[in-house]
């Protein structure tokens, strides 16, 4: 293994006089040993791509510290846990947590402790949260325009019997204009907590560059409060191993220990090739897309219900108009193409199925959700598949599609008898289930006479484009995770105008740039619904209100709704472990091990053996 990043690691811990639990890595003959079948856990796809950094400051670093919507339990723990069945967060550093009118209080577990024996204490936490102040970056960052302060209830520490010498319990403070509990509990379940007595020296050394604080690689047996330790790394695969002194294990399982020794992260380079070690057995659980998982059962491979949609969806895959293109910035012409898709031919032929058929609206008329959803309001505003429909309300708008002789659609006209431009259609290349998808819709747009072409670019050309605006239609997955704000989240992503950029400037949210503060048909209602939203207690305002943006939503067609998807492909092979959570056996969410709730499964998993 590359020897620079242990070098530069000891270099700041002699400096900063710290006990940095430095350890020589595996050296590369290692990582070719063999981990015994029944005490070892494959996992698949979590990492892409060869692992180069474990700083969890970084804004990609390798499995298995969380990355972008990715919070894994193994290394660093968050706070608490959402459970997406229940609805409910569920401890983890913390031991319960309360939300009153201003403030959200947070009570830490005394038993958590960091790998070093160090306590896990109050100052960890505002350190942890304060970091996205100072560091603009940071994925914590933006969740500061909802919270006001984050300060310990003295008080509430000096009343309780025999507590520690540390703040615990933790009040973070709402800011007063723009109160939004449901955006804090967000970030309590997915801000893990960084050890302050590990991190604060490091960036000191650094001269408080992150730039430079990042180059530190933390691939030394970095210190984390979680129930694994990092063992190794290759190109070929990520290897945790179990720590068996973890603080969790008396604290909240009774004393027992995870049932894997090792979870090992290998490495492949598509879909199909995570599609056949979980067929061959060589995988335990994947998150990787496998086409027709039916036919996979006879091999041991299941998912979380055992017939159709076979996977829980959790969330709403869209094409988003950039609206600052023609003829994009007519509404018309967006609810034409919402008339145009096929749904049906999405769902089946691109997700083979994995998904309930698709209903109007922003909000999932099942699950949690479904006590927010209107049937009546999608009847009445929605679109669905309806192609006459679509040339009809082109043709009343004064478009008209010119055609060659043999009938191939050579171009789109205003009432003008200007030729518009083709709309391209922006989308990942390999991304196999979403160029299906791709495909799909351009066919049926070009069927209803609307110029549209497929655009496939590399991921890294995609993520730029996606929030510089670089695009006429692109695909996407707003709020693609359930999370204690839903749906209020994917409502609030897709519609705020609160951080408007032109384009060229990043925007992460309202990627599509509707709704213009500064434009004359700017409609304020939307604001107004988004801020208010989180502050109602009555169900029956909040669902009033939540109606009221969902018609906003579906008659302005800000968005094209595709098809909704699962919060990740949950797959396992009952080969060498079983005892999995399943739709039969729900104690707890369709997350694999060692992702966010997923990693309880951990505990009750049994090897059943094999070399």
């Amino acid at each position: 293994m590359n020897r620079n990043g242990l070098l530069r690691a000891l270099g700041f811990c002699a400096a900063a006089g710290l006990l940095f639990q430095c350890r020589a890595q595996e050296n590369a003959a290692n990582t070719t040993s063999t981990f015994p079948r029944s005490e070892t856990l494959y996992v698949g796809g979590l990492q892409w791509g060869e692992p180069t950094s474990f700083n969890p400051l970084l804004s990609a670093p390798a499995w298995p510290v969380p990355n972008g919507d990715q919070t894994c339990n193994l290394l660093y723990e968050p706070l608490l846990s959402y459970n997406p069945e229940t609805g409910k967060m569920q401890p983890l550093l913390a031991e319960s947590y309360s939300v009153s009118e201003d403030a959200i209080e947070v009570v830490l577990n005394p038993a958590a402790r960091w790998r070093d024996g160090k306590p896990v204490t109050g100052y960890d936490v505002k350190y942890s949260f304060e970091l996205g102040k100072t560091y603009k970056s940071l994925k914590v960052s933006p969740r500061w325009s909802f919270i006001h302060e984050i300060r310990f209830d003295d008080a509430a520490d000096k009343a309780d019997a025999g507590s520690p010498a540390y703040p615990r319990h933790i009040l973070f403070v709402l800011e007063k204009e723009r109160r939004n509990p449901l955006a804090v509990l967000d970030t309590l379940q997915e801000t893990v907590i960084l050890p302050q007595h590990i991190i604060e020296p490091l960036l000191e050394q650094a001269h408080g560059d992150l730039d430079e604080f990042t180059k530190l690689k933390f691939d030394e047996d970095p210190v984390g409060s979680g129930p694994y330790r990092l063992l190794s790394y290759s190109s070929e695969k990520i290897v945790v191993v179990r720590d068996d002194s973890y603080w969790g294990n008396s604290a909240l399982h009774d004393g027992k220990r995870a049932a894997p020794k090792y979870i090992i992260d290998p490495i492949y380079k598509s879909n199909d090739n995570y599609s056949i070690a979980l067929q061959q057995g060589r995988l335990d659980a994947s998150i990787c897309f496998v086409p027709r998982i039916w036919l996979k059962e006879a091999k041991g491979v299941r998912s979380w219900y055992d017939k159709t949609p076979y996977f829980v969806s959790a969330s709403i895959l869209m094409l988003i108009p950039n609206v600052t293109h023609p003829p994009l910035n007519d509404a018309v012409l967006r609810r034409a193409m919402a008339f145009a898709i096929d749904y049906q031919d999405v769902r089946e032929l691109a997700v083979s199925g994995y998904s309930e058929p698709l209903r109007p609206g922003l909000i999932l008329p099942f699950g949690l959700e479904g006590k927010y959803y209107s049937e009546e309001d999608a009847k009445s505003h929605g679109t669905s598949y309806d192609p006459a429909k679509a040339k009809a309300l082109l043709k009343e708008a004064g478009y008209t599609s010119v055609y060659t002789k043999d009938g191939d659609l050579i171009e789109m006209r205003d009432a003008a008898g200007r030729t518009l431009p083709t709309i391209y259609v922006k989308s990942p290349t390999g991304w196999s289930d979403w160029e299906s998808i791709v495909g799909v819709v351009v066919k049926n747009l070009r069927d209803a006479g609307i110029d549209a072409r497929e655009r496939f670019v590399d991921a890294n050309l995609y993520w730029h484009a996606l929030y510089a605006g670089d695009f006429d239609l692109v695909m996407h997955q707003p709020a693609p995770s359930p999370t204690p704000s839903q749906p209020w989240g994917r409502l609030e992503e897709v519609l705020t105008s609160a951080d408007w950029a032109p384009e060229g400037e990043k925007m992460y949210k309202n990627i599509g740039r509707f709704n213009n503060p500064a434009a004359p048909n700017y409609d304020p209602r939307i604001a107004e619904l988004i801020k208010i939203i989180p502050t109602l207690k009555d169900e029956a305002e909040i669902l009033k209100a939540y109606r009221e943006l969902n018609v906003i939503a579906m008659e302005a067609q800000s968005t094209l709704p595709l098809v909704y998807r699962p919060d990740q492909f949950y797959e396992v092979s009952v080969r060498h472990w079983d005892n999995f959570p399943s739709a039969k056996n729900p104690y707890g969410p369709p997350q694999i091990p060692g992702d966010r709730l997923g990693t309880e499964a951990l505990w009750a998993l049994h090897s059943v053996g094999g070399h």
